[in-house]
């Protein structure tokens, strides 16, 4: 099951049935299903907080991935907090329309359940690879 919860931020996702069953699509090519997935979108102050007690980093970040599930299980279970105001940014910064943008970073955190990893260059590629394929042919707009 996937549900969509905000802290601290007016935002919320449109489309969220699709969003579901695309995320499954995504999680089947990979031979995964989904289990419990959070989407969390959150205002930066809070996101800034994750970053530095769990990740070790003073700044702000779009997407972090928690995943409860284990290495090798099928049934992915996570949390997957987004904050909004940095997607829309990042989009704004590398001339992206911020529903794509906001899409990539689902599908990013997705990637990571999923046992993608981007802390290399070789794997970085991977993941981006990953993400444009993923999103190829979507038209579904998270802000409508």
């Amino acid at each position: 099951m996937i549900l969509f919860y905000t802290s601290n931020t007016s935002f919320k996702a449109s489309n969220r049935r699709a969003i579901k069953k695309w995320i499954s699509d995504v999680l089947k090519s990979y031979g995964k299903q989904v289990g419990d997935i959070g989407l969390i979108f959150c205002d930066s102050e809070y996101m800034l907080q994750l970053n530095k007690k769990y990740l070790d980093h003073d700044h702000y970040t779009d997407v972090i991935t928690f995943t409860y599930s284990e290495k090798e299980s099928k049934r992915l279970s996570g949390d997957i907090f987004i904050d909004p105001e940095t997607v829309f940014f990042n989009a704004q910064r590398y001339g992206q329309k911020k529903e794509q943008e906001l899409l990539r970073v689902i599908i990013h955190g997705i990637l990571h359940m999923a046992g993608l990893n981007d802390r290399t260059p070789k794997e970085r590629k991977k993941m981006r690879n990953a993400e444009d394929t993923a999103l190829n042919g979507i038209t579904i707009n998270p802000l409508k």
